[in-house]
């Protein structure tokens, strides 16, 4: 496949401008490796690993291929705590806890999502990934710049084209433009209103027309027809997150690959209710009753702290209906194929829509 666009093959050193999203907690150095072999560029999820989890993951990776990778991390500010309201989503819960033979007492209080830090950026710095990629704007300054000066691309996520050229002035060489559809968390940082987040088709154009740098489009990409379409929009390259859930490589549980094979397109929604912060997933019990947003729910990620118990307690009954079953609006394209075929069927599918509209 010869791609008319070269900015992203260039920028990245990859075949393919297809990005294989970083999914914390369900993909996989695995998923990274075949993606990136295929000729896109894999991605480490590393918003839930420690200092020495995400040593180890590029330590495999590394071992595993020579092709560009990227690493994903959170860039939140961790918030102040607030007993009082913890206290509250505890009492709002405490049925479900009491249903699922649980105690509040001990519960909530944390969770395994961190902002990137120096101690981060020190082991990034180690294994010098070609992409460093963030989610909720930028990191501190300082650390883009120790970044920058190792030669590493970094980009993050935009969800207007506000964000866009914020994002742009603030040192991103390529801008992830994530349009409503998208599964998993928003990465919203300079609005918190979902009402008024614009879908792919209308964003992506709009980020093209703000912004120098390339444009990749993200959200309900989930074959050769969205990805064509995300290229006649302007974007560079596409990222594509859900369709790759049913992998072998993804951490995907057997309740979610059974929700995901099950759901339609009308089968998502944005909640807050698992973390604190808007994310797209399924729709099942916890989000129909308490959410699918609550102005009660602790911030992000503070959140995850209670919610988090329920889900384990439901899924060891066999039970999805208070798991966070992140998905994007296109679940039905999702395909239980190795991650490389996934990506290279991509390729094959994306040439034959450019060849048929010439």
């Amino acid at each position: 496949m010869k791609w008319r666009d070269r900015r992203l093959l260039d920028l990245f050193g990859i075949e393919h401008p297809l990005v294989q999203a970083p999914m914390a907690g369900l993909s996989t150095p695995l998923m990274a490796i075949a993606a990136s072999e295929a000729g896109g560029l894999g991605s480490i999820a590393a918003a839930m690993l420690t200092p020495e989890t995400l040593r180890s993951e590029l330590q495999l990776v590394q071992q595993a291929t020579s092709r560009p990778i990227n690493v994903n991390f959170f860039v939140h500010k961790p918030p102040a705590a607030d007993a009082a309201r913890e206290a509250a989503w505890g009492r709002r819960l405490e049925g479900y806890y009491r249903e699922l033979g649980l105690s509040l007492d001990g519960a909530g209080g944390g969770s395994a999502r961190a902002p990137f830090s120096a101690a981060m950026c020190d082991v990034v710095l180690e294994y010098k990934p070609r992409v460093v990629s963030f989610h909720f704007g930028m990191p501190d300054p300082g650390l883009v710049r120790r970044l920058k000066e190792a030669g590493t691309i970094v980009i993050s996520s935009a969800t207007t084209a506000e964000e866009a050229r914020w994002l742009e002035a603030n040192g991103c060489d390529a801008i992830i433009a994530q349009g409503n559809e998208a599964g998993g968390h928003r990465g919203m940082f300079l609005t918190d209103d979902i009402a008024r987040q614009p879908g792919t088709m209308a964003l992506v154009p709009q980020v093209v027309d703000v912004v120098k740098v390339p444009v990749i489009a993200a959200g309900g990409i989930g074959d050769g027809r969205g990805i064509a379409a995300a290229l006649a929009l302007g974007a560079a390259g596409a990222q594509i997150g859900t369709a790759f859930l049913l992998t072998p490589e993804a951490r995907t549980t057997a309740l979610h690959r059974k929700a995901l094979a099950e759901a339609r397109d009308d089968s998502t929604t944005l909640t807050n209710i698992f973390t604190g912060r808007p994310a797209r997933g399924i729709v099942n019990r916890y989000v129909r009753e308490v959410g699918p947003m609550s102005p009660d729910a602790p911030a992000f990620p503070l959140a995850a702290g209670l919610s988090a118990p329920l889900r384990t307690a439901a899924e060891a009954k066999g039970s999805a209906e208070f798991m966070p079953l992140w998905s994007g609006q296109a679940p039905t394209l999702a395909r239980a194929v190795p991650s490389g075929d996934l990506m290279a069927t991509f390729v094959e599918e994306t040439a034959a829509v450019l060849r048929r509209l010439g």
